[in-house]
């Protein structure tokens, strides 16, 4: 899995004009999945996240998790972050994975974060068009690419 988290005041996400949520204080979280994925890849990214350390504490340096911040958290499911862009000026997105394997892997990282979080966590809809809103706190945007996390 993929995942580009943005530290942010305030997100939201839309669906044909409908706020489907909307948080504050926390962190927007884009989401690619590709058929490799395991649990092992959510369950990792999932601590990841919850322990990141990008919110500032007292003194203006980023030493506090968002469940130490009580931040609240949106993920929505992104398939470009697969993007192979080697060859041409049309990006490939032939590793990410179709809907059949992303939905149920999707579901579950929501999941797996709402249990870690303590709260419920919003999203958006699953292959639909959607409005992404935010305004990015700092800005901090951090990539991390669970394949890579033994680099």
């Amino acid at each position: 899995m993929r995942i580009v988290i943005q530290r942010v005041s305030e997100a939201s996400v839309k669906v044909e004009g409908r706020i489907l949520s909307a948080i504050n204080q926390g962190m927007l979280i884009l989401a690619g999945i590709e058929d490799a994925d395991t649990d092992e890849d959510i369950n990792w990214l999932t601590n990841k996240i919850i322990q990141l350390r990008i919110f500032d504490n007292e003194n203006g340096v980023m030493n506090l998790s968002v469940k130490e911040v009580a931040g609240d958290i949106i993920i929505v499911s992104q398939f470009t972050l697969h993007a192979s862009t080697k060859k041409g000026n049309r990006p490939s997105y032939i590793r990410a994975s179709k809907p059949d394997f992303a939905i149920p892997m999707y579901e579950r990282f929501i999941n797996s974060v709402e249990v870690a979080l303590g709260k419920k966590v919003g999203s958006g809809q699953f292959g639909a068009m959607m409005e992404v809103s935010l305004v990015n706190d700092g800005p901090v945007t951090i990539i991390i690419d669970s394949k890579q996390k033994d680099l």
